[in-house]
């Protein structure tokens, strides 16, 4: 059943929708065609028995929550966000901002430890260790869900995506995000009805208050989770309204996987990368961790041969990894940044497709 609701504001509608899930303990065949579905349908998925132990999230749940409840003066010693570390409602060098502190990291380990020392100086060593291993046991996750979705695609090649996160130059991140409590939001009339204090952001759209705003992640596959407090949403487009938001109910014992720009080009477009928000309604803190699943700076991401055919011709130039955060960083949060790079129609010298290093 679909229940929409349209706010007074305008004429955007959230819906309550099931959205795709599927359980890792399935025999795989059927998870990989259940999965490939989900990100050609949704470019989402709630994924359970996921295998990542449950300790690995508690401690990984427990620094964030550390880290976050020191003093603004301590925090601010691990930033400011360049754009790793710590920073504080901007979220971008273009005027990005939200309801939100995060701290952003690269999953490299030696990065870990190093910037541990600013993050946590009592204890670095356990900081880094906590990071490490929930970093290392989520790109596991992200990479068997990569080779099932080489498998659902029927690729000959089923590693050629996970084998982007395994390179020991990839550039995955990793980031802890917290959004404060707003005060009476949960009551009854909703938030839509109060208006935002002074200096708070509001959703002129929808009459909510935006936490982190619409966009689509640039990487391959982020694996996301969160504490038992809602506030995801993700965009699900129909052609006679221009798009309708499906609010995800959270989930501590699940993660959800949500497609990146680099997959949707690599695929040519057959999986798509989902735009979502966060929105900040709670009179209870939301925090959330995300694991962004990127490939080497110099890898060259382009359609591979297969997903290119007659009725699917090339959609999107040959670009470096690097070109494209280039590009990423140059624009506004929600900007569509594949549309930089779509493929002249009348170019027949482009490279014959695949992924090269």
């Amino acid at each position: 059943m679909v229940i929409a609701s349209v706010t007074a504001e305008s004429n955007e509608r959230i819906r309550t929708l099931e959205y795709p899930v599927v359980d890792l303990s399935w025999k795989r065949g059927r998870a990989a065609e259940l999965l490939v579905r989900a990100c050609e349908e949704f470019g989402f998925v709630k994924v359970v028995n996921h295998g990542v132990l449950r300790s690995v999230i508690a401690k990984m749940e427990a620094e964030g929550a550390r880290f976050f409840a020191l003093p603004p003066c301590e925090k601010q010693k691990a930033g400011p966000p360049t754009p790793l570390g710590y920073g504080i409602r901007s979220i971008g060098f273009n005027g990005d901002m939200g309801e939100l502190e995060y701290l952003l990291l690269h999953s490299n380990p030696s990065y870990i430890s190093q910037k541990a020392k600013t993050i946590c100086r009592k204890d670095p060593i356990h900081f880094s260790g906590v990071v490490n291993e929930y970093v290392k046991q989520v790109r596991q996750l992200a990479c068997q869900l990569l080779d099932m979705v080489g498998e659902g695609l029927g690729l000959q090649d089923t590693r050629v995506f996970s084998r982007l996160l395994q390179d020991s130059e990839n550039d995955s991140l990793v980031r802890l995000n917290h959004y404060p409590p707003w005060p009476g939001s949960d009551r009854a009339g909703g938030d839509a009805d109060r208006e935002p204090a002074a200096g708070k952001s509001r959703d002129k759209r929808s009459g909510g208050r935006i936490g982190f705003g619409e966009h689509s992640d640039p990487q391959i596959l982020s694996i996301l989770r969160s504490n038992d407090v809602d506030g995801l949403q993700i965009l699900s487009a129909e052609a006679d309204d221009g798009g309708v938001w499906i609010p995800v109910p959270a989930d501590p014992a699940a993660f959800y996987v949500i497609v990146g720009d680099a997959l949707q080009a690599m695929t040519n477009g057959r999986l798509v990368s989902v735009r979502h928000r966060a929105m900040a309604n709670s009179c209870r803190p939301r925090t959330s961790t995300v694991f962004f699943g990127a490939p080497s700076p110099g890898t060259r991401i382009t359609a591979l041969p297969q997903m290119i055919r007659p009725h699917a011709p090339r959609r999107y130039k040959s670009f470096t990894w690097a070109e494209y955060k280039k590009a990423m960083y140059s624009l506004r949060l929600g900007h569509n940044r594949l549309d930089l790079f779509l493929a002249d129609p009348d170019d027949h010298d482009q490279d014959s497709g695949g992924i090269s290093n």
